[in-house]
């Protein structure tokens, strides 16, 4: 049984072969049926509505079946859909064969058998094509999926640690805590300044090892409570709470700065140093809590002054909020 909801466009400028064709098909059992005399006119109706089959004749003033074809591939890649072209011609030979199926064409059938072929043609379309829209929509549907899924996701999958959504819930979690507990909540971004460089100079497989290595160091330096998390390629970010701001100081991180730009690290390819820029803001009752996203936004905007000095740089939030 033919499937009578196939979307159907004939396109040919001989309004005489057209109704003949459209005739035919709803003979068949087809209803859904559009014609267009012209293949711009057709592109204009495929861009309102697509079809999943598309008979034209391949030759046609202005722009033929072969151009036409091209065209509506583009339309199909812009719109995540597939679209099977048939050309009607009286060509013959390989090499009308070959140069049609170049151009994206899927079938084409010769005008003096179009009457024994026409339907058999179409019911084998009709499968084609909907087996390929469908297998469009379900990668559409898990590129979706993996979209939401890394939206939502909190780990980074290279070093492990939490991303940058967890770096929001835990400063903002930790804001809270110093709200309800007293307390500064505390945020410190590292930049990896060298990143590029060593990148170009090592190769992406030992860029990975230093990364992971940085990683694991931090870990190792900052108390079981702190949490750290990877922003980007470049940043680390670690959130700290403490039980009064002016412990928030450059003295009392002074072993991860040094740790980070003084001890080399390891790889596969031997020691590598990097360079490594850091910046602190804290945040207390007296000083007023800003969101966590404002907080750490502003601490990473203060890198460049933290690379300007070559030290730590600690400020205090009413400080970060008047810049």
């Amino acid at each position: 049984m033919p499937n009578a909801d196939l979307p159907i466009m004939i396109v040919d400028d001989a309004k005489f072969s057209g109704a003949v064709i459209g005739r035919t098909l709803k003979a068949a059992g087809f209803r859904d049926i559009r014609t267009a005399s012209s293949a711009q006119q057709g592109l204009a109706m495929l861009e309102s509505r697509p079809v999943n089959v598309l008979i034209a004749d391949w030759l046609m003033p202005e722009m033929d079946g072969l151009e036409l074809a091209g065209r509506v591939r583009q339309l199909d890649e812009a719109t995540n859909h597939f679209t099977y072209i048939m050309l009607l011609t009286a060509k013959e030979g390989d090499q009308a064969l070959r140069q049609a199926f170049d151009q994206g064409v899927d079938d084409f059938i010769n005008k003096s058998v179009m009457n024994q072929q026409l339907l058999p043609r179409i019911y084998a379309a009709d499968r084609l094509s909907c087996l390929q829209n469908r297998l469009l929509q379900e990668n559409q549907l898990l590129v979706e999926s993996n979209q939401r899924f890394k939206k939502h996701s909190l780990v980074d999958p290279l070093t492990g640690l939490g991303n940058g959504h967890f770096a929001i819930e835990r400063l903002t979690a930790t804001i809270k805590h110093a709200e309800s507990r007293q307390g500064a909540a505390c945020v410190m971004v590292i930049n990896l300044d060298n990143y590029k460089e060593l990148m170009v100079t090592h190769g992406k497989k030992i860029m990975r090892e230093i990364v992971v290595s940085t990683a694991r160091r931090l870990r190792q330096l900052v108390r079981p409570l702190d949490v750290v998390s990877r922003l980007s390629n470049e940043q680390f970010v670690v959130v700290t709470h403490q039980p009064d701001i002016m412990q928030a100081n450059a003295v009392t991180y002074r072993r991860i700065y040094d740790a980070l730009n003084v001890k080399a690290v390891k790889t596969s390819k031997g020691f590598v140093n990097i360079r490594a820029a850091m910046c602190m803001s804290a945040a207390d009752e007296e000083t007023g809590f800003p969101s966590a996203d404002k907080m750490l936004a502003i601490t990473q905007q203060q890198i460049p002054n933290a690379r300007d000095t070559g030290r730590l740089m600690v400020i205090r939030w009413r400080t970060a909020k008047s810049n």
